[in-house]
C-alpha cells in the first residue's frame, strides 16, 4: 500500500514531518513563504512549492502524485491568525479579512484532486466559525467522513498547553484518532530543554546559532530577576512596573512578562517567544527569554530540525514566526499515525 500525501499551507514542515514520522511519504508542500523553502526541504526531503493556494491550476495538484500511488493525502493549516484568540480584535484589517478564504480554497482543492484521505489542523475557535462548518457539509457532501477534536498537547507528549483543531475524513469509512497518553504526568519544560547549553541574555551557543537568546535591557534585567517561576509582572516590586501596568487597563496584560516553570508544560508558543515581554517566556531560572532552539523544541521539533543555511539570513524574528506558526511534529505524527491505522482497518476491507 503506497500512501502519497500533499502539503497545502506547509511553512517549514511541522506538519509533514511529524506524519512522514508515522510512515507517510509527503511529495510536495505549498506555501507562500518563499523563507521557509530551506528548512522544508532539507529537513523533509520533499518538494517545496513557492505559490498561493489561490493560485493553484486545477490538475496540478493531482499531477504531483506518483502514477502508483495507492492512496492519495491531503494535508493542511491553513493560516489560522484570522480566528485566533489575539488576532481576534483585528477581524476588520483587509490582511486579516484575506486570509478567511483560504479554507474555502483547501475545500476547492478537496472538490478537485478527490483524495481518499483529508486532514487538517488549526486553531480551536475556528470550529465556530460559519467557514469551518461549510467546510465539513462540503466533506460530506463529497462523501467522507469526518471525524474532529480539540486537541491538548502534552496528552499527545508535546511539553507545551497548546489546544488545536484537528480534522480527519476517509472515503472509506469512520476514522478516529490514536488515544492520548492517559496520564496527566504530561512532559515538561525540564524534560525538554533543562539540558541545554546555559546563556546569558544576548548570547549564543557557537555550537548551536539557534540557541540564541536576545539581549535585555537593564529594566527588563531587573525584571526578570524579580520574576518567580510561573509568576508574573505582579511579583514586581512597584518601581518595577511600566506606567501602563499601573492603571486599571493594566490588568489585561495577564501574563506578559511571565517565567516558565520547570516542572510543568509551558505556556503557548507563539511567533512572539523569543520577547520577554510577549507573553510567559523568561526562563525558567536563567535571565533572559527562551532562544530559538528552546521554542523549537517545545513545538515538539527534533533538535537536529534546521532553519536555516546561510549564516548572513538569519533573522531571529524570521524564524520565531516560522517556529510558533507551525504544526508541532508531533501532532502532526498524531495525523499521520491515526490514518495508518484506519487504513490498515478500511484499505484491507476494500480490497
Amino acid at each position: 500500500m503506497k500512501i502519497n500525501a500533499v502539503d497545502l499551507f506547509c511553512g517549514i514542515g511541522g506538519l509533514t514531518y511529524g506524519i512522514q514520522q508515522a510512515g507517510i511519504n509527503v511529495v510536495a508542500g505549498y506555501d507562500i513563504d518563499e523563507k521557509s523553502k530551506f528548512a522544508y526541504e532539507y529537513n523533509n526531503g520533499a518538494k517545496f512549492i513557492f505559490k498561493d493556494v489561490r493560485e493553484i491550476e486545477d490538475n496540478e495538484i493531482l499531477g504531483l502524485y506518483p502514477p502508483d500511488t495507492d492512496i492519495k493525502v491531503l494535508i493542511g493549516c491553513a493560516p489560522c491568525q484570522p480566528f485566533s484568540t489575539y488576532s481576534h480584535k483585528y477581524r476588520n484589517n483587509e490582511n486579516t479579512i484575506q486570509k478567511m478564504d483560504l479554507l474555502d480554497y483547501f475545500g476547492k482543492q478537496v472538490k478537485l484532486v478527490k483524495p481518499d484521505i483529508v486532514s487538517m489542523e488549526n486553531v480551536p475557535q475556528l470550529a465556530k466559525e460559519t467557514v469551518f462548518k461549510n467546510f465539513l457539509v462540503l466533506l460530506e457532501t463529497e462523501g467522507y467522513k469526518v471525524n474532529w477534536k480539540i486537541a491538548f498537547a502534552p496528552a499527545y507528549g508535546i511539553p507545551q498547553n497548546r489546544k488545536r483543531l484537528l480534522l480527519l475524513a476517509s472515503k472509506f469509512g469512520e476514522i478516529s484518532f490514536v488515544e492520548e497518553l492517559g496520564t496527566k504526568d504530561y512532559p515538561t519544560v525540564r524534560q525538554a530543554i533543562g539540558d541545554l547549553p546555559k546563556l546569558n541574555a544576548g548570547e549564543t551557543d557557537p555550537l548551536d546559532l539557534l540557541h540564541t537568546a536576545r539581549n535585555l535591557s537593564d529594566i527588563n534585567l531587573s525584571r526578570i530577576r524579580s520574576s518567580k517561576p510561573g509568576g508574573t509582572w505582579r511579583d514586581w516590586d512597584n518601581s518595577l512596573l511600566p506606567e501602563c501596568f499601573k492603571k486599571e487597563s493594566g490588568a489585561t496584560y495577564g501574563s506578559v512578562y511571565g517565567r516558565l516553570e520547570w516542572d510543568k508544560p509551558s505556556s503557548t508558543i507563539t511567533t512572539q517567544f523569543p520577547g520577554y515581554g510577549n507573553g510567559r517566556f523568561g526562563h525558567p531560572e536563567q535571565d533572559r527569554a527562551l532562544s530559538l532552539r528552546e521554542g523549537a523544541i517545545l513545538q515538539s521539533f527534533p533538535r537536529t530540525y534546521q532553519f536555516i543555511n546561510d549564516v548572513d539570513s538569519f533573522s531571529t524574528q524570521r524564524i520565531a514566526m516560522q517556529i510558533g506558526n507551525a504544526v508541532p511534529p508531533k501532532l502532526g505524527e498524531v495525523i499521520g499515525v491515526s490514518i495508518k491505522k484506519h487504513l490498515e482497518v478500511y484499505y484491507e476491507k476494500a480490497t
